[in-house]
C-alpha cells in the first residue's frame, strides 16, 4: 500500500508537470494565439470581446490558475476553430487510435516474439545472419516511407485495400460498435496497422532474442537437456516461457508510447485518430484542442507505465519484495 500511494503521488506530479509545460508552451510561443480565430475586419472592441470570451485578456498567472481549476473539474475549454468542447472532439477520435495501436502491437509482438525466439534458437546460423539486419532495417525505416510503399503496393497497385480514412464516405451505422466491427472499418484499418506493426516488431524481436540467450544459460535449461528432452520442447516450454517477462512490460510501455506516436501513420493514411487531430490542432493554432490531446496522451503514458510496473512486480516477485 505505501508503494501504491507513492506511485499515485508520482503520477499526479507528472501530470501536473505536463499540464504546466503544455500551458506555458502554447502561450510563450511566438505569435498571438487569438489570430487564429479573429478576423482582420473585426473592430478593436470585437477583438477584445473575443479574447475575453477565451480568457486571453487576463494576466498569464491568472490564466494558469483558471486553467488548473478547469482541469480539476474536467473542463478543457472550447476549440478556437469549431467552438465546441475539445474533450468531446478528442474522445470521439480516441477509439480509432486505441484500436489502431492495439491491433498493430498485437501483430508486432506476436510476430516479433516468435522471430526473436527463432533467432536465439538458431544463433550463429544463416537464419540469424539474415533476420537481425532485416529487423534493424524495418526498425530504422521511416514510418511515412513504409506507409507510402504499402499504399503504392496494396492500395494503388493491386487495389486490394482503401488508401485512407476509417470508413467509406457517407456510410451510416446503427451504433459505434457496428461501425468498428464492420468489414469496411477492418479493411481501412489493415494498412495503417500493418505499417505500424512493421515498425514496432523490431523491439520485441530483439528483446526476445536477448532474453532467450540469457535464459538458455540458466541451470534449468541445462537440466532439461541432461534429461534428454527434445530441443524444441526445451526452447518452447522452458526457455521461451521464462524469456517472456520483459516483453509483457514492454508491451504495456509500447502501448502508451504508440498512442502518442501515431501522428505520422495517421496522417499518411488520413486515419481519424488522436495523432492526426493533434497535428491539425497545432497547424491551425487551436491551442485548447492541442492541450487536451497532449494531456490525454500524457495520461495514457502515465497509466501504462504504472501498469507495466505493477505487472513486472506480479510476474517477478523478487521485484515486488525489493520495493518494500
Amino acid at each position: 500500500m505505501p508503494y501504491l500511494i507513492r506511485r499515485l503521488l508520482q503520477m499526479a506530479f507528472v501530470l501536473w508537470a505536463v499540464a504546466t509545460i503544455v500551458f506555458l508552451m502554447f502561450r510563450l510561443m511566438p505569435g498571438d494565439p487569438s489570430a487564429a480565430f479573429i478576423d482582420p475586419t473585426f473592430t478593436v472592441e470585437q477583438q477584445q470581446a473575443v479574447r475575453a470570451q477565451f480568457g486571453l485578456d487576463r494576466p498569464l498567472p491568472q490564466q494558469y490558475l483558471i486553467y488548473l481549476g478547469n482541469l480539476l473539474h474536467g473542463e478543457f475549454g472550447l476549440s478556437f476553430r469549431q467552438r465546441q468542447p475539445v474533450l468531446g472532439m478528442v474522445l470521439e477520435v480516441l477509439p480509432n487510435t486505441l484500436l489502431l495501436t492495439l491491433t498493430a502491437l498485437l501483430i508486432a509482438y506476436a510476430f516479433g516474439t516468435l522471430l526473436g525466439a527463432l533467432m536465439a534458437w538458431k544463433r550463429g546460423g544463416r537464419f540469424e545472419a539474415i533476420s537481425v539486419p532485416l529487423v534493424l532495417t524495418t526498425r530504422a525505416a521511416p514510418e511515412f516511407w513504409v506507409g507510402m510503399v504499402m499504399l503504392a503496393i496494396f492500395a494503388f497497385g493491386l487495389g486490394w485495400l482503401p488508401s485512407g480514412g476509417a470508413n467509406v464516405a457517407g456510410a451510416q451505422y446503427a451504433s459505434e460498435w457496428d461501425r468498428i466491427l464492420s468489414l469496411d472499418y477492418l479493411r481501412h484499418l489493415a494498412l495503417p496497422a500493418l505499417t505500424l506493426a512493421i515498425y514496432l516488431q523490431g523491439l520485441p524481436a530483439l528483446l526476445m532474442r536477448s532474453s532467450m540467450l540469457e535464459v538458455m544459460r540458466e541451470e534449468f535449461v541445462t537440466m532439461a537437456r541432461m534429461k534428454g528432452l527434445p530441443e524444441r520442447t526445451i526452447m518452447l516450454r522452458h526457455a521461451a516461457r521464462n524469456a517472456l517477462l520483459p516483453l509483457v512490460t514492454a508491451f504495456a510501455l509500447g502501448f502508451g508510447q504508440s498512442v502518442g506516436g501515431n501522428v505520422v501513420v495517421e496522417n499518411v493514411f488520413s486515419w481519424p485518430g488522436l495523432g492526426r487531430l493533434l497535428a491539425e490542432a497545432i497547424a491551425n493554432s487551436d491551442y485548447p484542442l492541442a492541450q487536451c490531446a497532449f494531456l490525454l496522451i500524457a495520461l495514457v503514458l502515465v497509466l501504462m507505465n504504472f501498469l507495466a510496473d505493477l505487472l513486472y512486480g506480479l510476474l517477478d516477485p523478487r521485484v515486488a519484495h525489493g520495493r518494500g
